[in-house]
């Protein structure tokens, strides 16, 4: 594999760093921001559900487009440049409507972007190695998420900036991280026309063990709603909207630390251990999210919740890669993502329906439960180089 290649990782690893740096310094904020426009947990559903489900079309045509095209990186770079110029606008915001808008344009950026460049990548390295290569994406991912609920909570808590203001520094990272992109990524030069692409995807039906992943990935995501409900529960029992950007700064952490790693100790052994793994410690963060006995708890369990990301991001999208013939590798990366932003729908949907009803144990619970059965159903899904 040329060199020239293989750096397309590290220049979408800074790419991503950069975009989350932007997107975080705004994201751990937004529940005590939709607070003071007249918002609560119902209104969160609403937009995070929204945003995420409208995502999914433009995710799945998109890998579609990745199949069919030999230059993906129109697309990537214009996903990119979408959501960082529709960011800063959340600081002219006056309702909670206004937020939804700004949200959806956000995601359905990243739907644009996502698959052309997880393919982009995954045809970038030897397949030895390409669970290690969405390792390093996703650790620069979580650095940048890091590195934006840091300077969030410095910009409030140390600065006494307001929460508008923070929408505005986001511009700066977001801005850089579409030049990035644009003038170091290279493609992969496949080579194929459209039409021919075309008749290639189509004649490379995916597997029935692709589909089987899909459904156990669909099952989980049911209960997998927005974290913000998680930033919510934590403000339960009296961790502030200033604190909130330090939760993230835990949960990247150990989120950073593990991403890289899990990736390359998939490229060894069996993914679904790993993402099964990651699955039942999900579980585990929900029901203490859940019970809520302190505020000790909820620090120590953001931590953990960073490790089911670390065990299941970038392994699960290593399995769709293993599953999927080269040629309908975009579909299958759209397929993947089309169902995770539709069940998210659900999720947060579900989740602001029952905690307004019931309160907020039950949604939480509702998620540990799906998350231990899907946990055990990958145990099952086998891709076919086993």
């Amino acid at each position: 594999m040329p060199a020239s290649l293989e750096r397309n990782v590290r220049v979408f690893g800074i790419t991503s760093f950069l975009n989350d740096t932007a997107s975080e310094m705004a994201y751990w904020v937004l529940p005590a921001f939709i607070a003071t426009l007249g918002g609560g947990p119902a209104q969160l559903g609403i937009i995070e559900g929204i945003a995420e489900s409208v995502a999914a079309g433009a995710k799945f045509y998109s890998g579609l487009l990745a199949d069919r095209f030999a230059r993906r990186k129109p697309l990537i770079v214009s996903g990119y440049a979408i959501a960082n110029i529709a960011k800063p606008l959340l600081a002219l915001a006056t309702a909670w409507w206004h937020i939804l808008l700004i949200r959806f344009a956000d995601r359905v950026s990243k739907g644009v972007r996502g698959a052309p460049r997880d393919v982009l990548v995954s045809e970038s390295v030897p397949p030895e190695k390409v669970g290690g290569a969405f390792g390093l994406l996703q650790s620069m991912d979580s650095a940048g998420a890091i590195a934006g609920p840091l300077f969030a909570w410095w910009l409030m808590d140390k600065l006494g900036y307001s929460i508008r203001s923070v929408f505005w520094f986001a511009a700066i990272p977001g801005l850089i991280c579409i030049l990035v992109p644009l003038l170091f990524a290279r493609e992969t030069k496949h080579a194929l026309t459209a039409k021919v692409a075309d008749l290639r995807a189509n004649s490379h039906a995916l597997s029935t063990r692709f589909y089987t992943l899909l459904a156990v990935v669909g099952l989980f995501s049911v209960g997998n709603s927005s974290d913000m409900f998680l930033v919510l529960r934590a403000k339960d029992v009296g961790i502030s909207a200033a604190q909130a950007p330090l939760l993230g700064l835990v949960f990247n952490l150990v989120y950073t630390g593990g991403s890289w790693p899990a990736g390359r100790v998939s490229d060894r052994l069996p993914r679904r251990y790993l993402a099964a793994l990651g699955y039942a410690i999900f579980a585990v963060v929900y029901l203490v999210f859940g019970a809520a006995p302190s505020k000790g708890a909820i620090w120590s369990m953001m931590a953990l919740y960073g490790l089911y990301y670390a065990l299941t991001a970038p392994v699960l999208k290593a399995m769709v890669v293993d599953f999927a013939p080269k040629e309908a590798r975009g579909k299958a990366i759209g397929l993947f993502y089309l169902v995770s932003s539709i069940t998210a729908l659900l999720a947060s949907l579900i989740a602001g329906g029952l905690w307004k009803e019931f309160g907020p144990q039950v949604p939480f619970y509702l998620s540990a439960g799906l998350a231990a059965a899907s946990a055990v159903g990958l145990l099952f899904v086998r891709p076919a180089r086993s």
